[in-house]
């Protein structure tokens, strides 16, 4: 019996239109008897939003922070696939990519003919802010438009947050979009209904959970065959052949070991990077270190009005025996309790360098003193 090709999705987005919180309700819709495999991309170094997703049975979270698998990250999207594919057999993958990626190139990964009888590539989802029209950063911005324009289902969210006007106006413009969208749907937090998984690229509908969506475990034994075989850590194809020395992959699990294994209590280790035109600074904080809950939010909200490049503040900290995982995209943010236990994280993402001495400074500023 041929193997079941595996669903995999691609859930994008702009930044802070609500992709991890999407995903996280998609779990919970989970048929309890699958494995589910959640691939999540960051453009900063730090990554954070793989903070967010709950230790579940049946699904697991691999990160790959510090570039964008659109593009300089490529490689490593093929290589972490054939590994999770063979680790895991799972059900169904759904893909976070980051929020200023170009989705195309992912696109191009998976339909490939590496992957071809492996995934079976479904619509591409796009969750938009209906405020994105009033903002000529985003209106404007070449990604956003791609991403607009690659999308088979476009989720209008946040409408709760929206004015009617707003949400009709951007329901409007995507039902002249061109190429036109499969679906154009309305989403409050979030909130996405499993069923979108269900439709394929070319406007086909399988429910889910239907002999033509599931069964892998049944076929769990077998093994996928890849055209372009990863061994002896080499991933080859017929134009090329790169090296992926584990030196030369450090993201994901292994990327937080190496970073994490530099952090001592009460000295963070920041990270910058660039690229599309915005650029990223972020920390990692040893697990022990705690935070003074109202220092941090003052902090965070006094950088937010000092530096109007930023577009976005995520954050992972602990406060006391617990910790708290922060999101904000201009004047808006969420602060909730999350069951992370690792390490503490901040992520700063902009339009300008940001100066991280002064920064680090006011961040070590927000930490608890030890009384040891």
């Amino acid at each position: 019996m041929p193997i079941q090709a595996i669903p995999t999705h691609i859930i994008t987005g702009f930044l802070g239109v609500g992709k991890t919180t999407a995903i996280r309700h998609l779990l919970t819709q989970k048929p309890e008897q699958e494995n589910w495999v959640i691939l999540v991309n960051e453009f900063g170094q730090i990554g954070i939003d793989q903070a967010g997703y709950e230790d579940q049975d049946g699904i697991q979270v691999q990160a790959l922070a510090g570039g964008c698998i659109c593009c300089s990250l490529g490689v490593v999207l093929s290589a972490s696939l054939v590994k999770l594919i063979r680790r895991y057999k799972p059900d169904r993958i759904i893909i976070e990519p980051t929020g200023i990626g170009h989705p195309a190139g992912i696109l191009d990964t998976l339909t490939s003919p590496q992957f071809a009888k492996a995934l079976d590539v479904r619509a591409l989802i796009c969750l938009v802010d209906p405020r994105a029209l009033d903002d000529a950063r985003t209106r404007e911005h070449e990604i956003f438009q791609d991403q607009l324009s690659l999308a088979d289902i476009l989720v209008i969210n946040k409408t709760d947050l929206a004015s009617e006007a707003q949400t009709t106006r951007f329901q409007k413009a995507a039902r002249s979009m061109f190429p036109p969208k499969q679906l154009v749907c309305q989403a409050q937090q979030g909130i996405i209904p499993i069923e979108l998984l269900a439709y394929g690229r070319q406007g086909d509908y399988r429910a889910v959970g239907s002999a033509a969506d599931a069964g892998h475990h049944a076929k769990s034994s077998a093994a996928y065959s890849f055209s372009a075989p990863l061994a002896n850590g080499l991933l080859s194809n017929k134009s090329n052949t790169l090296s992926l020395k584990p030196t030369n992959v450090e993201q994901g699990q292994n990327f937080d070991a190496r970073l994490q294994s530099q952090v001592s209590k009460g000295q963070p280790i920041y990270r910058a990077g660039s690229g599309a035109g915005v650029y990223t600074l972020g920390w990692l904080c040893h697990s022990e270190d705690q935070f003074d809950q109202q220092k941090v939010l003052v902090w965070l909200d006094q950088l937010a009005a000092q530096e109007p490049s930023l577009l976005r503040i995520k954050a992972v900290f602990r406060v006391e025996n617990q910790w708290l995982f922060y999101n904000r995209v201009g004047q808006e943010s969420s602060l909730y309790p999350i069951a992370y236990r690792r390490d503490s994280r901040f992520e700063l993402i902009s339009e300008t360098a940001l100066e991280p001495s002064s920064l680090q400074a006011s961040l070590l500023g927000c930490l608890v003193k030890s009384t040891d």
